[in-house]
C-alpha cells in the first residue's frame, strides 16, 4: 500500500477516534484509486485529505459517472487556513477533467459543503419499533424459503438483488465485487458497536434470491426480560412481496425487544405495512448532497417526466463554467440566449436533481426565483419521479 495513500487517509481517522490499521485501511485502499486522493501537506506530513470513489450513480432513467466524495478532513491543528477550500478546488477540477458530471457525498457537517455548490438531495430515516407492536395490517403471504448464509454464499447471492434495486433507485450506486468484499459484507470488530457478528439472511423464490437482510443482534436482559435489539444494517427485495417477507422476518426475531434501522428511504413501505405505524419512531436527517460539476452533461444524463421545456439561469461561483442560461428540452440541456424562466444556484439544482425535492419547495425557502408565471409547475412536472432517492450506506 503506497505510503502517500496511507498518509492521505490518516487525517480522517483522527475524527473516527482511532489510529488507522491495515484492516481499516483496506476498506478504502481496495476501492479508492490512489489518483483519486488529494492531500494537504506540511513538512512531509499529510494534515488534510479528500478522496473520491469512481461510482456509477443511478439517476432517474439511467446511470451517470459520478464522484463519491469521501474521507474529507483537516487536522484540528490546521483548521481555518484554507486547506479544505484548496482540496475542494483541486478535487472538483479533477472531477471535471475526468468527465464525471456529478459529485455527491454524505456531509459530516451540514455547513461545510453548500459553499462549494453541494445541495441536500435526499433525506434518510432512522426507525425503532417495539417488537410486540410490529404487527402488519394484513398477514404476509409466505412464498419461498428463508435461510441464513455465510459470508462466501452471501457474496455470491446477495449482489444481484442489490443491483436490481439499485438500477431502479436514484441515489444508489453500482457495487463492485471489491466493494462487497471490503465494505458491504465486511464485518470488522470496530463496526459492531457492541453487537454481535453480522447475520446474513436471504429469501429464495423459485431457485433465485428475491430478498436479503444484513443485521446484527444486541442482546440484553433486565430482571429476566429481554431488552435486546435487532439492528438492521441493510434489507431489500426485488418485489413488494419479497420486501414484506424479509421485513416480517426481521420484526419477528425471537429474544429481541426492539428492532431498529438507519439510512432508510423516506418512502419506505413500513409506514403502510404496519398495523400501528405510530408505534414506529421515525426520525429524518439529511442524507446525500449533490453537486453538478457539468450542468449540461448532468441534466442530459437523466430522464424527465414530461416533454416540456424550461430555461434555467444557473449561478455557480465556484465552478464558473456552469454559470449562465440553460434550456432543458427533449432530455438534453444546451446553452441558450433565451430569457430565463427560473433562476437558482447550482446547489439548489443539485437538490432537485435526483427527484428528492421540488422546485416549489425550494421556492418557498427562497432558493429559486420564478421569472415567468407557470415556470415552477413546468419544472416540477419535468423533474417529477416516482421514487424517493436513497443510498443505503454512508461512504
Amino acid at each position: 500500500m503506497p505510503d502517500e495513500v496511507v498518509a492521505g487517509l490518516t487525517p480522517i481517522f483522527h475524527f473516527f477516534g482511532r489510529v488507522p490499521t491495515e484492516e481499516s485501511l483496506d476498506g478504502f485502499i481496495r476501492v479508492l484509486p490512489a489518483e483519486r486522493l488529494h492531500a494537504a501537506w506540511e513538512d512531509g506530513r499529510a494534515v488534510g485529505g479528500a478522496g473520491a470513489f469512481p461510482f456509477q450513480l443511478t439517476v432517474p432513467g439511467g446511470r451517470v459517472a459520478a464522484a463519491g466524495v469521501t474521507t474529507v478532513g483537516v487536522l484540528p491543528t490546521h483548521r481555518r487556513r484554507g486547506l479544505l477550500r484548496g482540496m475542494m478546488r483541486a478535487q472538483l477540477d479533477d472531477i471535471h477533467e475526468r468527465g464525471e458530471p456529478v459529485a455527491y457525498l454524505w456531509a459530516s457537517e451540514a455547513t461545510i459543503y453548500g459553499r462549494f455548490g453541494y445541495g441536500i438531495a435526499s433525506l434518510s430515516g432512522e426507525m425503532e419499533i417495539p417488537r410486540n407492536r410490529a404487527a402488519f395490517h394484513a398477514p404476509v403471504e409466505s412464498a419461498g424459503r428463508l435461510r441464513l448464509v455465510d459470508y462466501e454464499e452471501a457474496l455470491e447471492l446477495v449482489p444481484a438483488v442489490y443491483e436490481q434495486v439499485a438500477l431502479e433507485t436514484p441515489g444508489m450506486f453500482a457495487r463492485s465485487r471489491d466493494w462487497w468484499e471490503a465494505r458491504a459484507l465486511a464485518d470488522p470488530e470496530w463496526r459492531r458497536g457492541g453487537g454481535g457478528e453480522m447475520v446474513r439472511v436471504i429469501l429464495e423464490e423459485d431457485g433465485r434470491t428475491g430478498a436479503y437482510a444484513l443485521y446484527r443482534l444486541h442482546p440484553g436482559f433486565e430482571h429476566g426480560t429481554s431488552t435486546g435489539r435487532v439492528n438492521v444494517i441493510e434489507a431489500m427485495g426485488v418485489s413488494p412481496q419479497a420486501m414484506q417477507q424479509i421485513w416480517r422476518y426481521l420484526l419477528d426475531v425471537d429474544w429481541m425487544d426492539r428492532v431498529g434501522a438507519r439510512l432508510l428511504p423516506v418512502d419506505h413501505p413500513l409506514f403502510f405495512l404496519l398495523a400501528e405505524p405510530r408505534r414506529m419512531r421515525f426520525t429524518l436527517e439529511d442524507a446525500l448532497w449533490v453537486r453538478l460539476v457539468d450542468v449540461g452533461a448532468a441534466l442530459g444524463a437523466r430522464s424527465y417526466a414530461s416533454d416540456e421545456s424550461i430555461v434555467l439561469d444557473v449561478l455557480d461561483d465556484f465552478c464558473p463554467w456552469n454559470g449562465g442560461r440553460w434550456r432543458l428540452e427533449g432530455g438534453t440541456a444546451a446553452r441558450t440566449e433565451d430569457a430565463a424562466e427560473l433562476r437558482l444556484d447550482v446547489s439548489t439544482l443539485g437538490s432537485v436533481y435526483l427527484g428528492g425535492f421540488t422546485f416549489a419547495q425550494l421556492t418557498r425557502a427562497g432558493r429559486v426565483e420564478q421569472l415567468v408565471p407557470d415556470a415552477l409547475e413546468r419544472a416540477d412536472r419535468l423533474f417529477r419521479t416516482g421514487r424517493a432517492p436513497w443510498c443505503p450506506e454512508i461512504f
